[in-house]
């Protein structure tokens, strides 16, 4: 969980430069911001241990990869005691396909963003793995047609 920090102007000027293109050098970043490498190294630690930062890496292309459908899906979770959304938790956990899950208030208890190869096999994952949980109720799906933006937070 992250602390109270108060980024400044050079802070965030760091950050946009790193959020821009995680590559490049911080002694890139600390000559255009016009300070020394171990400033920036320094507001670079500062703001890891506040826990504004939670890591770095690579962003892999689904399509690159060979997925080629994204979809959310619903998931409603049969409630019979409370440890049955955990259960339930932890099984999706287990599914490669699925790259996020959001516990949501609504219609739904669980809600996942998964990338499958092709319809068909988004249709294998959704029958043979999701809905093959016994505490799941019900699903619904929502394919993506297509992203028309991802970005970061506002720096």
């Amino acid at each position: 969980m992250a602390i109270h920090f108060k980024l400044d102007t050079l802070d965030r000027r760091i950050l946009q430069m790193l959020t821009a293109d995680a590559r490049i050098p911080f002694v890139e970043v600390a000559r255009k911001c016009k300070v020394s490498g171990a400033a920036v190294h320094q507001r670079m630690a500062r703001m890891t241990e506040a826990g504004l930062i939670s890591g770095s890496g690579f962003h892999l292309s689904p399509a690159g990869m060979g997925y080629m459908t994204c979809a959310f899906i619903g998931i409603q979770v049969n409630l019979t005691s409370t440890s049955t959304h955990n259960e339930v938790f932890e099984k999706i956990k287990q599914i490669p396909e699925i790259v996020e899950c959001h516990h949501i208030s609504g219609k739904y208890s669980l809600l996942v963003k998964v990338y499958t190869r092709n319809n068909e096999h988004l249709k294998q994952i959704i029958v043979e793995q999701i809905q093959a949980i016994p505490e799941i109720s019900f699903t619904e799906t929502f394919i993506s047609l297509e992203a028309g933006y991802e970005r970061s937070l506002p720096v």
